[in-house]
């Protein structure tokens, strides 16, 4: 059937699908998925995404033409278009906002209208303006200029007026074109020349080459990469006789050698092909037992196994029998940190079927990835939550490993969603099932699990019956006895358990979740703090780079000498990161072998893989690391966790406060012991009676959910409800906060909802916006929460197209962590 109608997603901030017309001559080929040519505007092209094809003319505009078809098959499925409809549904996200997240950067091809400069016959003399002449001059220096580009050389003002004497005058001609961004890698591939094929030729060349010896040593090299390899690359080559690309193309020019450049993937899996068999212990062949009979009857099963009991174990079995049934399988992971070390392990088990997608791949990796998914080449996918958008065409299970972890949310930009909500929809789609694993499972799953919703699977014990580690609770006090020798991070009982396990020869992981070397500086005459000019926080002092640093917009500062309050020089730094831990460990600890990890130590695609590489060599001796280290690391020699300020954990202003130190610690304690069993965890606190530091230090997870549910279910948090974060931001703080009264206000109409604020953020300034919050608690039923969606997408618009509110942005997040 012929449609003459497309709704096409553009990669922009448009609050709904745009219409265009499909010429006649494209009408038959046209499928929803595939990638076209659209102008918006005056200028500007795009590639869209077809979303719908149909019949229906739009009747308040005018609609343009489809420019041109850019694919001749879909790039995006069925299934994924329907998964995007969804999270625009339900996290309040424009369509253009799901594109830029789903779609790797080259597949979104923009494009803008450009001037390209016509050589001119010598002698020809032309009139121009000022202005004119200022294009012209520019025009014939650069040879090509973007309409943006022409504007910001001769003004706006004279903008028409300079185009149309270019024009005019026949020196610049229009071009509209969007441009491929992809590119694909290029290699050399050297060949003999066929008529050496045959062996008296062949003899006869080696005869010919024996007076010069370098082209003879490159024949003879060229032969044995043949014979080993099949295929020989220039850069092979090269590398195995130390010769220069000249040398070789000598004896192209000759003859000798046939060189053709072609495409290769960036991607190569250099593994064995051998599978590794897996064996299960009893404990675990009953929890999978558990697993499969719960998956028969439900969609979704909750694993709740202890740190180190081999859960990735069910996982790739589950994978494995999905496999062979023909399907595919997604593993999604919260962090990029934890599929370094996982993926080697899945290697061995899944070979050149598994593909990885995360965000430290190029723009042109993740295309190359994309396109393996679409074919069928990939059947497993490992990654953090943007492989969820990649183009599965039959998924059969769908593996959340570390549920509970807040870094399946995005924060920003939109759409703010979470990838262990959205994994269950994506798998519905697809008719799949997911497991949901976890050793410290979040609230709402386990809810979820108690209310029947999800099947239910336990591992209660280690791989191989390993003990748990042993939990020590320190009283910070005792840092008192130890300020006089300079020592202000780690009380005497974790340096006397630091310096045991050196001398066993076994590693420490030291825990604190803050980066820097000084969360911040004072003056201890008038308690002037150091603040960032753009954001309303105080700036973290970094020794490496010898400036505060703010932490929200990344502006670096220089050191104050003196306070510019009240001119005393009494200014000290307070508190501690992983910065300042490093330097105290070091300078205790002279011969051991230090290293931090966090974001500001593991830089560039590969840094992380290169610090694990180091910690499995036994080449560092302690790691001191914020949340990083807390999420997956196995290594055996680890004995010794020390957890450094725990009531920084314990003090954060947040209704899930207690559930996410309850989860942090524990986590981070699973990493000693884990081969051995005589792990040991020493958490350093003021507040030792602490609740929480009880559950942690019993492992106890029923506890812990217990006590937090009964306050969940008191205070009408969730699960018992549905929060909506509505966030309002300008330059103009009471913008900010009368825009936020007017949603409040209007709010009020609505029945069966609690409205919280307006309030100021708790960071209330980051980049120079003030933030305005309004928090909106919703009955769990689907049509009221939809009811106050519609809502309050509705008065944004009211409330932004008041005068004086162009800027005022207002951004909305579903289920805020």
């Amino acid at each position: 059937m012929s449609f003459k109608f497309a709704d096409v997603i553009l990669p922009l901030n448009l609050p709904q699908v745009l219409t265009y017309g499909v010429p006649h001559e494209m009408q038959d080929g046209l499928e929803p998925g595939m990638r076209v040519e659209v102008s918006l505007g005056r200028n500007k092209l795009y590639s869209a995404i077809i979303d719908r094809l149909h019949n229906d003319k739009p009747e308040a505009y005018e609609v343009k033409p489809i420019r041109s078809v850019i694919d001749d098959a879909p790039v995006v499925n069925d299934k994924q278009l329907q998964f995007w409809r969804w999270i625009v549904h339900y996290y309040i996200a424009a369509p253009g906002e799901v594109m830029q997240a789903a779609l790797p950067a080259h597949l979104k091809l923009m494009g803008e209208t450009r001037l390209e400069w016509i050589p001119q016959p010598e002698g020809i003399v032309h009139e121009w303006s000022d202005e004119g002449y200022l294009a012209a001059e520019a025009l014939e220096m650069r040879k090509e200029l973007t309409i943006t580009e022409l504007k910001a050389i001769v003004g706006l003002k004279y903008f028409t007026k300079a185009l149309n004497e270019l024009l005019e005058h026949e020196v610049a001609f229009i071009h509209d074109a969007l441009e491929q961004a992809y590119k694909s890698k290029k290699e050399k591939i050297v060949t003999l020349h066929p008529m050496y094929k045959e062996e008296v030729h062949l003899i006869a060349l080696f005869e010919k080459l024996s007076k010069a010896p370098k082209q003879l040593e490159l024949l003879m090299a060229y032969t044995e990469l043949s014979v080993k390899e099949g295929i020989v690359r220039q850069q092979d080559l090269l590398e195995r006789v130390s010769a220069t690309g000249a040398q070789i193309k000598s004896l192209a020019d000759k003859g000798v050698f046939v060189i053709e450049e072609v495409d290769v993937d960036r991607l190569k899996y250099t593994g064995s092909n051998e599978s590794k068999i897996i064996e299960f212990t009893p404990t675990q062949q009953t929890a999978y037992d558990t697993v499969e009979k719960e998956l028969k009857a439900k969609n979704v099963v909750l694993l709740n196994g202890v740190t180190g009991s081999g859960k990735t174990l069910l996982y790739i079995h589950k994978i494995k029998q999905v496999l062979a049934e023909g399907k595919q399988a997604l593993f999604l992971l919260p962090e990029i940190a934890l599929t370094t070390q996982l993926v080697s392990r899945l290697y061995n088990y899944f070979g050149e079927e598994l593909g990885v997608y995360h965000s430290r791949f190029s723009n042109n990796e993740r295309v190359e990835i994309w396109e393996k998914v679409l074919k069928g080449k990939y059947k497993i996918v490992v990654g953090a939550r943007s492989a969820m958008w990649l183009p599965f065409n039959d998924l059969g299970i769908i593996v959340v490993d570390e549920e509970h972890d807040p870094s399946f949310k995005q924060k920003d930009p939109a759409p703010r969603f979470n990838a262990r909500d959205a994994a269950i929809q994506l798998a519905g789609l697809h008719h799949a099932k997911v497991i949901l694993g976890a050793a410290t499972p979040s609230v709402e799953s386990l809810f979820n699990a108690k209310q029947g919703k999800y099947g239910y699977a336990e591992l209660k014990e280690r791989y191989m019956g390993v003990r748990m580690p042993t939990i020590e609770i320190v009283n910070a006090k005792s840092l008192e006895t130890v300020r006089k020798q300079g020592i202000k991070l780690l009380t005497p009982e974790l340096q006397l358990a630091i310096a045991e396990a050196l001398l066993k020869k076994k590693q420490v992981i030291l825990f604190q979740n803050r980066r820097g070397y000084a969360p911040f500086q004072l003056c201890t005459v008038c308690g002037w703090v150091p603040q960032c000019r753009n954001c309303a926080v105080s700036l973290t002092y970094h020794k490496s780079t010898d400036k505060l640093h703010c932490h929200y917009c990344g502006l670096k500062y220089p050191i104050p000498h003196s306070c510019p309050s009240c001119g005393s020089n009494n200014l000290v730094s307070k508190s501690f990161g992983t910065e300042k831990i490093e330097e105290e460990v070091q300078q205790i600890y002279p011969k051991a072998r230090v290293a931090r990890m966090d974001v500001d130590s593991v830089k560039g695609k590969h840094g992380l893989t290169l610090l694990l590489d180091d910690l499995a060599k036994h080449k560092i001796d302690i790691l001191v690391g914020t949340q990083m280290v807390v999420k997956g690391l196995d290594f055996a020699p680890v004995t010794l966790v020390g957890i450094l300020s725990a009531d920084s954990l314990l003090s954060y202003p947040d209704f899930r406060v207690n559930e996410r130190a309850f989860q942090l610690m524990e986590q981070v304690s699973g990493r000693a012991g884990r081969a051995d069993g005589v792990g040991r965890v020493l958490i350093q606190a003021y507040n030792t009676t602490h609740p929480v530091l009880q559950w942690v230090q019993d492992h106890d997870v029923q506890a812990f959910y217990e006590h937090e549910i009964r306050y969940r279910n008191q205070f009408d948090y969730p699960p018992y409800s549905r929060l909506i974060k509505i966030i309002f931001k300008h330059k103009d703080e009471p913008k900010a906060i009368q825009g936020a009264a007017q949603m409040t206000e209007m709010l009020k109409n609505i029945e069966g909802i609690i409205v919280q604020g307006p309030v100021a953020a708790l960071i209330a300034r980051v980049r120079n916006l003030y933030i305005q919050e309004v928090w909106i608690k919703c009955p769990r039923d689907t049509k009221t929460l939809d009811r106050v969606k519609d809502f309050i997408k509705a008065q944004r618009q009211v409330i932004v197209s008041h005068k004086g509110n162009a800027n005022l942005q207002v951004l909305f997040d579903v289920d805020p962590m």
